[in-house]
């Protein structure tokens, strides 16, 4: 069976510490790097992945869940470091990632600039300007809803749109592991909707996670939050009421 490694990058943002997951599936052919991290975070990286005595020259392939800049920002240079690895996206996102569509986060940023009282303008331009840093990366292979990837054992691609409209998740069979990306998030032990005042579709994203009841998942791993412990579907059903509610 294949192995995975949660890559727990802890970091301070605007004066608050933060912790993002990317993970690491491995087989004896393979060795996956699922999202990848703000701009500049090749060191951290590195650092995580050698914890498990691994380096990122290794890597064979990307999978990207989706567009936001925490989960693409170090994709370019990652490619232009290390040029072996495969860059594979959502078959929705990939215009964005390739820069042939403008990030749906950023049209969302500058549509709010203006309803913005002065004194958040300078800050919301701030971001708007970084949104905009992130740079462009060609999609070396595009997947889809129900796809079943051969490496590692098997990785089935799971549409979990709402937070983006062409995000996804990863459900490893073999081991019953759902990487969840974005489509749902840790927060004092809890689940909960990525950034519901961001999302792009809440009522999408809530029927995202009513999706995931579909698969028997005994190890849940948020991008944001790790490994969730305790009963994944009980979580989860307790999570759609709230929202039902």
């Amino acid at each position: 069976m294949g192995n995975y490694h949660l890559l727990e990058i802890e970091f301070e943002n605007n004066g608050q510490k933060q912790t993002i997951t990317p993970v690491l599936l491995q087989d004896d052919r393979d060795l996956i790097l699922v999202d990848c991290g703000y701009p500049g975070f090749i060191p951290q990286l590195e650092e995580a992945a050698n914890r498990y005595g691994l380096t990122l020259a290794s890597i064979t392939k990307l999978i990207v869940t989706h567009h936001d800049m925490d989960h693409i920002g170090s994709l370019a240079a990652l490619k232009r470091a290390y040029p072996q690895i495969s860059i594979v996206a959502p078959e929705l996102e990939a215009p964005y990632i390739e820069g042939k569509s403008k990030s749906l986060r950023l049209e969302q940023a500058e549509s709010t600039l203006s309803v913005l009282p002065d004194e958040a303008k300078s800050q919301a331009e701030q971001f708007i300007r970084y949104l905009q840093s992130i740079e462009p990366i060609p999609v070396d292979q595009t997947v889809s809803n129900d796809e079943r990837l051969p490496w590692c054992d098997g990785i089935d691609v799971i549409h979990t749109p709402g937070h983006m409209p062409g995000h996804i998740s990863l459900y490893l069979p073999a081991s019953k592991t759902l990487i969840a990306g974005d489509v749902v998030v840790i927060e004092h032990g809890k689940l909960n909707i990525a950034n519901p005042q961001f999302t792009m579709d809440l009522p999408e994203a809530v029927r995202s996670v009513q999706r995931l009841l579909d698969y028997e998942i005994d190890q849940l791993i948020c991008y944001h939050g790790g490994l969730f412990h305790g009963d994944v579907k009980q979580a989860l059903r307790q999570l759609l009421r709230e929202y039902a509610s």
